[in-house]
């Protein structure tokens, strides 16, 4: 029976043909190209995880501060997303290439992931209580110290997740659209984003509740499986390989090592390396914001001082005014996500028109002069309110552009490895924002009496200064115009 959800079409094999992986070959393997309700199925996980990702970025600030993180300690809790996404994505990538299974290749890892970093997300703001069950013998310390291992947990099954999510839009998706492709993931993760991030605002504007920590990590757990697996069950990936993906498989399976896909992967082209070194800066300017947003909005816009310095009595006095801190980052986000969802296909689009170098660099440009409005009228909530609603214009083109413009250069068969190494240069920039950028911040101490606070505005002129150069080196790439 034909399933219309099932996008290949490929010709009948020669009775009896097989490839050296042993699966049926087809000489002429065509993907058919996607219509909205393809790209509809295809972009729901990603939504899902985007509301996980979201709940960790605007959340871990105040739930470990308040077991006593610091920003320097903040920052090295935040080296789990990047030192997983260097290991992770990269194993699980190359894992994906090989795997064959009634699920697929890309499907078992994009549900194992999901389902397991939904537990961690229901456990983690409760470290401090699962540190209770140990007894009051066992150190202050040891909640942030569980919070700690559930982020590394939750970053690194994101990473298993996210790595096949990208290694399967090639897999599935007819070239000429990976733009667009793209682009649904980029309004994926707008939309979700805006949905995470709003709804506890929301309830607190209509309704006068204020949606605890842990309820808005349970709404993103079950935002996160559900989606996921909706996503898993529409998109069915391909069961036969062309000839070039099983030369491919093959010539990966006599690799000596991790090193010799690095080669290989440079080796794709010369502008493959522009693009990675332009994700490089990228990403150290966006996550110069992600990291430090709601601290931002907590301590620079609201005037919070530093917590962890205070006693148990005074920091309950301060509870409220971190509440309201942290809704307006939330809705921060959901403006800046807002944005990046109404642009994200336009953007696609745009970029189809008149390629994606050029629109790249405007969208880069456009954020520069975001980081600059709020760092400097950084007391201003409207003004930064407005800064981060510019900023979702850079995102949604982070979001999709890079990934369709690495995507011309991937060889059939090795899409998850070529994603895995890629997100190397998404990850690695984050070591330098989690030590030197929180100890910059750690060091630049505002004394106002007996209350401590920090300069959290420099991580967004270090940012511009980042993005800045990413825009510089866009402009050198040569695109590949092959179709």
């Amino acid at each position: 029976m034909y399933n219309p959800l099932w996008h290949f079409v490929p010709l009948p094999p020669t009775r009896g043909q097989k490839g050296e992986l042993g699966v049926i070959m087809s000489e002429n393997f065509e993907l058919k190209k996607f219509n909205t309700v393809n790209f509809l199925n295809l972009a729901l996980g990603f939504l899902g995880l985007q509301f996980a990702w979201q709940m960790r970025i605007i959340l871990s600030g105040p739930v470990t501060e308040n077991l006593g993180a610091t920003p320097w300690l903040y920052g090295l809790i935040w080296l789990a997303g990047p030192f997983t996404g260097m290991v992770v994505q990269p194993l699980i990538g190359a894992l994906s290439d090989k795997t064959k299974s009634r699920f697929g290749r890309r499907r078992p890892y994009l549900l194992g992931g999901a389902i397991i970093a939904s537990i961690a997300l229901w456990l983690f703001p409760n470290s401090g209580n699962i540190a209770n069950l140990f007894g009051q013998s066992v150190p202050a310390w040891t909640g942030l110290l569980i919070a700690a291992i559930f982020i590394w947990i939750i970053d690194a099954c994101i990473n298993i997740a996210q790595g096949p999510y990208r290694a399967i839009i090639p897999d599935v998706v007819p070239q000429e659209q990976h733009s667009l492709a793209n682009s649904w993931i980029s309004l994926a993760i707008g939309l979700g984003s805006v949905v995470a991030a709003a709804t506890a605002p929301f309830l607190k504007f209509a309704f006068h509740v204020q949606m605890s920590y842990s309820a808005q990590f349970i709404m993103a757990a079950l935002a996160f499986t559900l989606a996921m697996t909706w996503t898993c069950i529409t998109i069915k990936e391909k069961s036969t390989l062309d000839k070039q993906e099983i030369q491919n498989n093959a010539q990966n399976d006599n690799q000596a090592s991790f090193w010799q896909s690095m080669k290989e992967f440079f080796l794709l082209s010369p502008e493959v390396g522009k693009i990675c070194t332009m994700q490089f800066f990228t990403w150290i300017g966006m996550m110069c914001m992600m990291i430090f947003f709601t601290n931002f909005a907590i301590h620079t816009v609201f005037g919070v001082p530093d917590l962890t310095k205070l006693a148990a009595d005074l920091q309950t006095q301060y509870l409220p005014v971190q509440a309201s801190a942290t809704n307006y980052s939330s809705i921060c986000f959901a403006i800046f996500n807002l944005i990046c969802f109404v642009i994200a296909i336009p953007i696609g689009i745009l970029a189809g028109k008149f390629g994606n170098k050029k629109i790249h660099i405007i969208s880069l440009i456009s954020m520069v002069f975001a980081y600059l409005i709020m760092g400097i009228f950084n007391s201003n909530p409207l003004v930064v309110g407005a800064g981060m609603a510019l900023s979702g214009i850079g995102w949604a083109s982070v979001c999709a552009l890079p990934f369709a413009m690495l995507s011309k250069y991937i060889k059939p068969g090795t899409e998850g490895s070529v994603m895995g190494i890629f997100n190397i240069f998404i990850a690695g920039p984050q070591v330098f924002v989690c030590t030197l950028v929180a100890w910059i911040i750690d060091k630049s101490v505002i004394n106002n009496g007996d209350l401590l606070n920090y300069h959290y505005e420099y991580s967004f002129f270090i940012g511009a200064v980042c993005l800045l150069i990413a825009a510089m080196i866009t402009a050198g790439i040569k695109e590949n115009k092959k179709e």
